[in-house]
């Protein structure tokens, strides 16, 4: 199946934003905000995996408390 490309429409007031004119779907067209937004959803992602990994360490570290 071949994927053509529909035509985009520009959004009013969002020089960012345009219409796919085929689906109606909104496409934000703006990529150094989409980085930005990648970028600090890694980020996000590796503390919150510091985060489970201390909590994990302290469970551990009650779970030998108790046990002495």
């Amino acid at each position: 199946m071949k994927h053509t490309r529909s035509k985009r429409i520009k959004v009013e007031d969002h020089p960012n934003l345009k219409r796919d004119a085929k689906t109606k779907a909104i496409i934000n067209t703006d990529s150094s905000a989409y980085n930005r937004y990648m970028n600090e959803k890694e980020v996000r992602n590796t503390q919150q995996n510091e985060i489970d990994s201390l909590r994990q360490q302290i469970e551990e570290l009650k779970n030998m408390i108790r046990n002495k």
